[in-house]
Order: structure tokens, then C-alpha cells, then sequence
């Protein structure tokens, strides 16, 4: 099976699971919607980047302003009003998702399309760190930062499942993709 196939059946197995599974049956709500941005931004992208690289070519951006215009989409998303804003209107649910989808294309696009690897490689670890934070900060925080904004009851353990789940898919994707292609960088440049 092509390569380009291949990605794309898996990105719309994954997006199919995410959105017709009963995830809720398995997971509270702030992990499922945790779960959710990361197969939008951090697995799916990258495939359906794989596998239309004519739309790869048409979303490719500079790889450090699609990491930042990403980071800055990421955290505004994860700011507690606009969570909750998320998490209990239609429409910001909706907004907040396809905003995920679009940014991660964007960064995917943008990082494994650069004319240099490196730049692109630039991207992705940048964009790993910034996953790594928001993830060690929903980890951490002392209190449910949420529950009030989303109309729920406190469930720290939830937004600690949450973030444990950012950091581990998202931190590592990231991660190596970006040290992927600091490596074909390095291997494409002339010996000296």
C-alpha cells in the first residue's frame, strides 16, 4: 500500500475513534477532550500532511511562525475561560477543534515541508517544548483549574490524566519528528 494511502487511512481511523468511540465510557471529560487535541494537533496532522501533500503545499508556512501562531492557539485554548467556553457551548467545542485541526496542519505542513530541515526540525522542538509545559502545568496545578469555568465538579486526578496524556503523546511525537529531521539535515550536508 503507498505510503500516502497508508497515512491517510490512519489519520481517518484515528479521527473516526476520537470522535465515534465512547470514550466517555473509559475516561472523564477532560481527559477524552485532552485525547482529542492531541490526535487532532499531534497525530492526525502529521498524516493527513503525509498523504495530501498538494494541501501540505498550500498550508506550508515558515516553521517557526506556524510553531508560534500554534503555541499561541494551544494555550489561548487552555486558559480556563476559554476551556469552559469550549467544554460547554456547541460552538466553541466545534471552534476549538477545528482551530486544533488547522494549527497542526499548519505546523506539519510548515516543518516537514521546509526547503531546510533544520528550520523545520526548529518547529517541531520548539513546538514539543511548549506541549511540555502546558502538559507539566495541567500535571501539577494544585487545584482543578476547570472545573468552574466548565460547569463541573472538581476532578483533579481528571486534569492530571489530562495532561499526562499531552505529555505523552504529544511531547515524543514532536520530539522525534523534530530530531528526525535535525538528523537528515545533518546527514544532507556536505562532509567536510
Amino acid at each position: 500500500m503507498p505510503v500516502r494511502r497508508a497515512a491517510l487511512i490512519s489519520a481517518a481511523a484515528m479521527l473516526a475513534a476520537i470522535w465515534l468511540l465512547p470514550l466517555t465510557r473509559w475516561l472523564p471529560g477532560f481527559p477524552v477532550h485532552m485525547l482529542r487535541h492531541m490526535v487532532l494537533v499531534a497525530l492526525a496532522a502529521p498524516l493527513i500532511v503525509l498523504g495530501l501533500p498538494r494541501l501540505a503545499g498550500a498550508l506550508a508556512v515558515n516553521p517557526l511562525i506556524a510553531a508560534v501562531a500554534e503555541f499561541a492557539l494551544v494555550w489561548g485554548w487552555h486558559l480556563p475561560r476559554a476551556h469552559g467556553f469550549a467544554r460547554t457551548a456547541p460552538a466553541g467545542f466545534v471552534l476549538e477543534q477545528a482551530s486544533f485541526l488547522a494549527a497542526g496542519l499548519m505546523v506539519w505542513a510548515g516543518c516537514l515541508r521546509a526547503a531546510q530541515p533544520l528550520a523545520g526540525a526548529g518547529g517541531l522542538l520548539l513546538t514539543s517544548m511548549h506541549m511540555t509545559l502546558l502538559g507539566a502545568i495541567i500535571v501539577l496545578a494544585p487545584r482543578d483549574l476547570y472545573a468552574a469555568f466548565c460547569g463541573t465538579a472538581p476532578d483533579l486526578g481528571g486534569q492530571q490524566a489530562g495532561g499526562l496524556l499531552m505529555l505523552g503523546i504529544g511531547t515524543p511525537v514532536y520530539l522525534v519528528a523534530g530530531l528526525a529531521l535535525t538528523a537528515r539535515a545533518l546527514q544532507a550536508e556536505p562532509a567536510r
